[in-house]
């Protein structure tokens, strides 16, 4: 898996563009193009844009050896030159992105690049299928662990992924949004994310009996006892094996029992009877974690019913992103330069949604006195906000809906990640990620934040940009 060469994972369309450019003696023409979504997945209020660092890897390792060139060459339609500038190939592009972590929401660039235009058009796919993924994961995870209220959501789905690449990259980004851990060990070996996990139900029926199977566990693992109870019969069986466990073996080797897990059955009542349980035989340290099938809506009901749980175990809801399963990503053209100058591109459709926003861009984040996050504002790329004056806000689409606000601060949210074809972004570590993630989710007001019918948060274009965008429109509407 390691020695994949991924430099062929492409759309055919963009070679045979490439090819075109390169014939049309064009190839060098610079371009701008902008990577946004149009909505939020489960009409939520915001999403999680991660997947940045694996973007950066898979350009800094982009170039074509001479088996994939024989390929193209076997295909009979790429000219001889246009394969001979891929064997030389270099990437020499400007790329500006928000931060792993970030909320992000439609319409607004996650990514910028600008550089000549063939170069632009060979990374689409690749940059496309890995932020809509992670960020996909990564938005439903921070749902999740909204929802889990402050309990602990371990990622429990690797066997449910869609494929290995899936559960690996779909663990980071859970873990970016504030899942705990997860069951898939390759992640703790490749990035650190605590692996967690204990038995599945086929370890209690192998042994004679359920208290035998727990007997055996908690010797071999007495630090680490977490026992799977609902093997036969949580409430009569499994609860009174584990809590003679803690007695007959645990206590008189001076531990405890850690937690019990329930992975069926009705997990608002079991919990509370396992709870009280539990506590009438003083073990009221011990906790409770539950699985099968949650998600933040489930978890949402439990928590709102009284359930009893300490910790979520949740699999392929998550993994899978289940209830929506496409965050929608797109790779489209804002500028092209002619005669030494950008000149702004449009794509203009009925759908307003669909209408593309001009320009070689930069991405303002407001915030209040409180640090809270107010809106966003997409302005030309050269644009400074004078904090010191107030500034007006509309609305891009009913400009006569505005708001005119004082006393805030912002922040540019594209930073410099390759200049001229280097990379020179500091990549942060993995628990950096997540610590801003974590801090710029606090940031966000709590009816942004609501899983169902959220506050709208305000994503509005500068003056000057609202200007060429309109512009652009009545011109290309005659």
């Amino acid at each position: 898996m390691n020695n994949r060469k991924l430099s062929l994972l492409m759309d055919y369309y963009e070679l045979t563009m490439a090819n075109g450019y390169f014939k049309d003696k064009k190839h060098n023409q610079i371009a701008v193009f902008d990577v946004f979504f149009r909505s939020v997945p489960d009409q939520g209020g915001y999403a999680v844009f991660a997947g940045l660092e694996q973007v950066i890897e898979y350009i800094q390792n982009l170039t074509f050896d001479e088996e994939e060139l024989e390929f193209l060459r076997s295909k009979k339609i790429f000219d001889e030159k246009f394969l001979e500038y891929l064997k030389h190939f270099k990437f020499s592009c400007d790329v500006y992105a928000m931060k792993e972590g970030t909320p992000v929401f439609p319409h607004e660039p996650l990514i910028i690049v600008k550089g000549p235009i063939i170069e632009c058009q060979l990374i689409e796919t690749m940059i496309l299928l890995t932020i809509n993924h992670q960020s996909l994961i990564a938005t439903k995870a921070a749902r999740i662990v909204y929802a889990a209220q402050g309990r602990s959501v371990l990622e429990f789905g690797a066997r449910r992924a869609h494929g290995y690449d899936a559960s690996i990259y779909g663990a980071r980004a859970a873990y970016i949004s504030g899942v705990i851990g997860s069951s898939n060990t390759y992640v703790d070996f490749k990035y650190q994310i605590p692996a967690l996990g204990t038995m599945a139900h086929s370890y209690v029926q192998s042994y004679e009996t359920e208290y035998d199977a727990f007997k055996a566990y908690a010797q071999t693992y007495p630090n680490n006892t977490v026992l799977l109870v609902d093997t036969y019969n949580t409430l009569h069986q499994g609860v009174p094996n584990a809590i003679k466990i803690h007695k007959e073996i645990l206590e008189p080797m001076g531990c405890s029992l850690k937690g019990i897990r329930l992975d069926s059955g009705d997990l608002t009542y079991l919990s509370k009877e396992v709870r009280n349980m539990l506590d009438e035989a003083g073990l009221k340290d011990t906790k409770i974690t539950v699985s099968n099938s949650l998600d933040e809506y489930l978890i949402k009901e439990l928590l709102h019913q009284g359930a009893k749980i300490d910790a979520f175990g949740v699999g392929e809801r998550l993994v899978t992103a289940r209830s929506e399963a496409v965050f929608g990503g797109v790779f489209k053209l804002a500028a092209i330069e002619v005669d030494g100058k950008l000149v702004d591109k449009i794509k203009i459709s009925d759908n307003i949604q669909k209408t593309t926003v001009p320009g070689f861009k930069q991405v303002y984040r407001f915030y209040d006195g409180k640090c809270m996050a107010i809106a966003d504002v997409i302005t030309l790329h050269d644009e400074v906000i004078d904090e010191t004056k107030p500034y007006l806000l509309f609305d891009p689409n009913f400009p006569w809906k505005s708001k005119l606000i004082e006393n805030f601060n912002v922040k540019s949210l594209l930073v410099p990640i390759f200049k001229n074809g280097k990379c020179v972004y500091d990549l942060p570590s993995l628990e950096q990620i997540r610590a801003y993630a974590k801090e710029e989710h606090d940031r966000l007001w709590q009816e942004v934040l609501r899983l169902e019918r959220p506050h709208l948060y305000y994503v509005d274009l500068s003056k000057k940009l609202w200007d060429i965008k309109q512009d652009l429109i009545q011109k290309y509407k005659k």
